[in-house]
Parts: structure tokens; C-alpha cells; sequence
């Protein structure tokens, strides 16, 4: 199976993009693995991190920018939650590539498990040889 990446929107492409950069710092990733337990304020998410609560709106700012957590407003407070679609999207994206991998590694199991089937095949042909 050959991937063909397209072009389809310049738009789709950016936030993709986004996503994934937004992704790629473990603090972001951890912000977001809290939200999948519920909304939380940004004092709360701020909690298990050795950072400044403005480092913090830093990080919620790039997921926001990514669509991947959303700000509400409950009187005072602005409580942060997860957004699903953007994060569908990425996985529906990586899920072209699992199948590629898949077989790719059906077709190597294939290959190690004809080598294997040859090499036994000549092993017991050499002990068929010695004990003639």
C-alpha cells in the first residue's frame, strides 16, 4: 500500500500541524491527560508543575491555538477543557500509517517465517546425512 499524502486544504494541513506541535511537549501532553478526568481552572492544572502560573496560560494558549482544549466561563473562573475533534483528526492521519506499518511487518513475518521453513528444512536434511 503506497500513502499519497494530498493537499487538501491549506487550513486542514495547518491545524494538523498544530496539533502535532502542540503534542510534542510533554507538558501540554500531561495538561491534556488531566482533562480527560474533566474541566479544570488553570490554578489546577498549574498544580503538579514547578512553573509559574504565566508559563502555564503559555502552554493552554498553544492547545488552544490547537483547538485541542477549549476556555469556558463559570462566574470568575475560565475552567479549561478537552476538545475532541482536533485530536480525531491526528489520529485518523496516524492511522494511514499504522496500516502501512502492519503490512509491512505481515509481509516481513512472511519472509522471516519462509527463512525459518528453509533453514529447518536444510537442518534436517544434514541430519538425515550424518546418521546415513
Amino acid at each position: 500500500m503506497v500513502i499519497l499524502e494530498r493537499r487538501d486544504s491549506g487550513r486542514s494541513s495547518q491545524r494538523l500541524d498544530a496539533v502535532f506541535a502542540a503534542l510534542a511537549d510533554p507538558t501540554r501532553r500531561a495538561i491534556l491527560a488531566r482533562l480527560t478526568s474533566g474541566q479544570a481552572s488553570v490554578n489546577d492544572l498549574a498544580k503538579p508543575f514547578k512553573m509559574s502560573q504565566p508559563a502555564i496560560s503559555k502552554h493552554l494558549k498553544v492547545l488552544e491555538r490547537a483547538g485541542l482544549i477549549s476556555k469556558g466561563l463559570d462566574k470568575q473562573r475560565r475552567p479549561r477543557r478537552i476538545e475532541a475533534k482536533p485530536m480525531e483528526e491526528a489520529s485518523n492521519w496516524l492511522e494511514k500509517y499504522r496500516e502501512f506499518w502492519e503490512s509491512n511487518y505481515k509481509r516481513l513475518d512472511d519472509l522471516l517465517d519462509a527463512m525459518q521453513a528453509s533453514t529447518d528444512k536444510k537442518k534436517k536434511h544434514q541430519r538425515r546425512k550424518k546418521s546415513e
